[in-house]
């Protein structure tokens, strides 16, 4: 069993990756710029135990993040709960993907992690719409390479704008209201939210279709992909688990380096 472990800008999510790389359990703790490694590792040690988690059986970990005030904190809160260091998605390790920028250090590990899911479990070229606190949309091109993407901001980002820059405007709970002309206040945030999000991947998907060059499988994940992407007009699959496989993948990978 491998401990997967993404540190996002919102959430901490960790999944156990069993031997057919399926993460079961999927958990997820709030990220916080103030903790500590040893409240990180109470909190994951608590948890994993609630969830009747036998940390023995870990052979291995892997993290990847986008913060990197809590990376190293991360890598030793893993140690303290689990006696070995984890992997860190990062340059120097082998991920098996040609990463096509114009400076490859700088792409962020998830997104390394969710194009190496992709090349290996769907037709290429692929595209993956991550939606979190930004919504990214990338390519895997038909030779298995990461050759760029796009980014705008995630849902709840525009939804904290729009609330704090207005008097009148309302938090609302995200989901697709009954019909685009709205007749309430917040209907008309969450139409605005739902299908001008749904409006915008597609415009993005149009333009990345004219430059692939050919039809390209589309796969979403993150927590508002299954959300959004049923109003979108492509046909877009979702995947859930897309980055915490791509974390197991990388893992894999870089054990059988390091026998050979």
């Amino acid at each position: 069993m491998i401990l997967a472990i993404d540190v996002g800008n919102t959430h901490i999510t960790f999944g156990c990756l069993n031997d057919e790389n399926q993460a079961e359990p999927v958990l997820r703790i709030p990220t916080d710029l103030r903790e500590t490694e040893f409240g990180y590792a109470v909190k994951m040690h608590e948890i994993l135990d609630l969830s009747g988690v036998d940390r023995s059986q870990f052979q291995g970990a892997i993290v990847s993040s986008v913060v990197p005030q809590i990376t190293e904190m991360m890598k030793r809160a893993v140690k303290l709960i689990c006696g070995f260091d984890p992997l860190i998605v990062g340059p120097g390790l082998k991920s098996g993907i040609k990463i096509e920028l114009d400076d490859p250090g700088t792409l962020a590990a998830d997104l390394i992690a969710t194009a190496v899911a992709a090349k290996e479990e769907y037709p290429l070229p692929c595209v993956i719409i991550d939606m979190g606190t930004a919504t990214t949309v990338t390519v895997v091109d038909e030779k298995g390479s990461y050759i760029g993407g796009a980014i705008m901001p995630g849902i709840f980002t525009s939804l904290n704008a729009l609330t704090q820059g207005t008097s009148l405007l309302p938090s609302i709970e995200i989901k697709a209201p009954k019909k685009a002309i709205a007749k309430a206040t917040s209907d008309a945030m969450k139409a605005g939210l739902i299908y001008g999000n749904a409006g915008s991947i597609d415009g993005i998907l149009d333009e990345f279709e004219k430059e692939i060059g050919k039809p390209a499988s589309i796969v979403s994940t993150g927590g508002l992909g299954k959300l959004v992407c049923p109003y979108c007009k492509h046909e877009i699959k979702h995947d859930p688990m897309l980055l915490l496989k791509g974390l197991g993948i990388i893992w894999q990978k870089n054990q059988k380096s390091r026998k050979k």
